[in-house]
Order: structure tokens, then sequence, then C-alpha cells
């Protein structure tokens, strides 16, 4: 039984799958399927299988996508569903979504589902985009009458005014994305699904879509279940979140603990490469270098405002009396942010007087906008450079209220500063 203001209710949801050929498997498994069906007996086959953990061997065919997952959503909320990739996330939202059913398990909704998996799901490539919107209102169950009362706001707010008579197959991915968002948020569903398919979009239209989605759920109050990997996005859109850990929920609730829960587990990457190992047959060398946060934590999960430490250690088997080290800040697109220099920082010269020299660099106060970064090392002896190693270790910045007024800074750009205003 549904709760007045539950519009959505998941019970017990499993999804299997079987590895390898496609189909159900060998005639012996469809037969014994068989059987325990007309004997009103549970499938002898739901009984076996393994978690579905990406990064190990298994040893049963048999995967669970998802396994015994229990949720509900009110009307008018916003749910995040994060994970690493191949945590079930798409899985859970097909079988939301009904292009896909479920192994066990029951699913309850109130109203009309609309979702946003793939890039171009439910277009046809050959009819234009004026027809396609068409015919995904038809597919949602609009009459024509409804759709062509929002054709007009769908096609501006996509963006693809000049493009509407063309056929689909020559959109661009993002063009497709735009234009599938707007049918699928201005056809006013009850529950909007939304894949992190958004990504492929630029940044004006992702401001866009979440400022939309927003307007849906508080000013309409209707339901959207949003996944995404980008973590501002899902604190700046939910309020409540899961998180999903090899098919099965880790955690359940605010928005702020669930995010801190999927990084503080290492979920994001199940290698998490703290730290990075090199040998070298020279004399001189950078041996190890790894990363901690401002609590002196192993982690490349760093917040806006914070320290980032890095632990560095050279091998040097001569005695050196000149090293010089630097640091760059790399964009993931490649644009170097900012170099931390050893000569430039301290007046102290670093020598080395026997093999191993541990070195501690803290970058102070970082003020990044959130998204990931790569640093380059270079080492240099008596002013010559003997050793470089070109963005080698990643790390990732988080969102932090760093002006400590409840918002966060917005907008597409590397670096955020501290600033003092006054009226004269």
């Amino acid at each position: 039984m549904m709760e007045d203001d539950v519009i959505l209710k998941v019970e017990n949801l499993s999804k299997q799958y079987r590895l390898g050929l496609v189909g159900t498997g060998t005639i012996s498994h469809d037969l014994n399927r068989f059987l325990a069906r007309i004997r009103g007996k549970e499938d002898p086959y739901l009984k076996i299988g393994e978690s579905n953990d990406r990064s190990t061997k298994g040893t049963s065919e048999y995967v669970w996508a998802l396994k015994d997952i229990n949720f509900e959503v009110k009307r008018g909320e916003v749910l995040g569903i994060i994970g690493k990739n191949g945590a079930g996330k798409s899985t859970l939202l097909k079988i939301l979504s009904k292009v896909t059913g479920p192994t066990t398990g029951a699913i309850k909704s109130r109203g009309r589902i609309a979702s946003l998996l793939e890039v171009g799901t439910g277009f046809h490539p050959e009819m234009t985009g004026k027809e396609n919107i068409f015919l995904n209102g038809a597919i949602l169950g609009m009459t024509k009458k409804e759709i062509a009362s929002k054709l007009d706001e769908i096609i501006e707010f996509s963006g693809c005014e000049r493009y509407v008579e063309t056929p689909v197959k020559r959109y661009s991915s993002g063009m497709k994305v735009r234009l599938a968002f707007a049918v699928a948020a201005f056809l006013e569903p009850d529950i909007l699904v939304v894949d992190e398919v958004l990504a492929v979009g630029d940044a004006e239209f992702q401001k866009k879509a979440i400022g939309k989605m927003q307007d849906i759920s508080s000013e309409g109050g209707r339901t959207v279940l949003f996944v995404s990997h980008d973590m501002a996005a899902i604190k700046s859109l939910c309020y409540k979140s899961i998180v999903l850990n090899n098919g099965s929920i880790l955690f359940e609730g605010e928005v702020s603990k669930a995010i801190d829960k999927y990084l503080q587990s290492g979920i994001e990457n199940s290698n998490d490469n703290t730290k990075i190992e090199f040998t070298s047959q020279k004399s001189t060398f950078i041996r190890e270098i790894s990363l901690k946060n401002h609590l002196n934590n192993s982690t490349k999960f760093i917040e806006m405002g914070q320290d980032l430490i890095i632990d560095l250690i050279l091998f040097c088997s001569e005695n050196k009396n000149d090293l010089k080290i630097s640091v760059l800040i790399v964009s993931s697109s490649g644009e170097k942010i900012a170099a931390i220099r050893s000569h430039e920082s301290t007046s102290q010269r670093f020598q080395s007087n026997n093999p191993i020299r541990k070195l501690n660099i803290r970058i102070k106060e970082l003020n990044l906008m959130p998204k990931d970064y790569y640093l380059t090392f270079a080492l240099a002896v008596n002013g010559n450079t003997i050793e470089t190693k070109n963005e080698v270790i990643k790390f990732s910045v988080f969102e932090n209220d760093v002006f400590n007024t409840g918002k966060i800074p917005k907008g597409n750009f590397i670096n955020y500063y501290m600033s003092e205003w006054s009226i004269e």
C-alpha cells in the first residue's frame, strides 16, 4: 500500500544477467526453468550468482546487476543516484522506465514516467526534429493537441529551431540531447528519469537543464530521478540521494552525507591511485608520489579551499647540492593552471646526503573550482632538468562552502578568489 504522497516505490528489486552468449542459457537451463515454473516453484537459477563486482574475476556465469533494492520517492522530490561505473545505476533506471523487466521484486508508481537514458533514445533517425517531438509525445501518452500546445516552448528551449525540419540522423549528439531533454521535460511527466546523458551537452545547456529540473520539482510538484558523476550538479539539485555499489544500496539519505560516503569509500575508483611508485636507472629520480588532504589522510578527493599535501620521495645515489622540484597543476583539457616551485616558495636549498630523500609539499587553500586535475612533476639539479613526470597523478576538487554563505561558487571557471566589498 502506497502512502498518498509517495509516487514511486521500489520493493526487493533484483536483476540477474547471464554472462557470455546472448540468450537464457543452455537447453537444460531453459528446461529446468520451465519445469520449475509449471510446478509453481522459484526459478532455480535465482539462488546462484555473484554480486556485480567488475574488478574481480568471478566463478559463476550469473551476476546480480541489482540485488534487493528498496526505496521510495515522494511527489516533488529530486532523488540523486550515484555510484561508480557498473554499480547498477543505468540498470535501475531502465527497469524504472520499463525498458527491461526485473528478475524479482516490484515497482509501484503513480503517473507517467518520461526517460532520458541515452543519446537519441526513442528518436527515429529518418524523421525530422519536429516529427520526433510528436512521436515521443505520443509514446508518453500525450494527445496531438497537447504536444502542439508545447511545441514552441520545446523548440525554443532545445535551441534547435533552425534544424527542426532536418532529419535527426544529421544532428550532433549534443543537439539530440537538447531536443530529447526538452521533449521529456516540457511534456510534463509525473516522474522524469535522467541518466548522465546530460554530460554530452555543453556547459550552458547543462545549466539550463538543471534549472528546468529544479522548476519541474519545486513549481510543478513533479518527481525527478537524476543519475550523474557530477557531484556539484547532484548537490545543487538533490536533497536526498542513494549510493549504489555492486548492485546494492550502500547508503540512502541526505545528499551531502551520501556524497561523503561515496567519496570516503573510494567507490569512484576501485584502484585508488593516491600513491604512484617509479623505478629508473638514473642516479637521481622521483621514486614515489602520494597525495593527502588537509587531515593528512591519503586521498585524491580535495574540497575547495582545503590544502593539498604531496609527499615526494627522491632517490639520490650521489650527493646533490642543489635540488629543485616543480609541481604543475594541469586541467583535464591540458591547460596549465599553476606552478609551485621549491626555489620560489622557499629560500631553503634541498640537498641529498643519503640515497632516500623525503619531501613534504603543502599547497595551501586550493582556490580551484570543482573539476578533475592532474599533477606534473619536474626535477632539476644545478639548474638542469633531469626528469619530468607529465600528468602522472590525478586529483578531484569537490565543492565546498568556501565563502560561508550557504552557497557554492558557480560557473564553468577554473579558479575562485576571496574578495572584500565595501560601499563608500
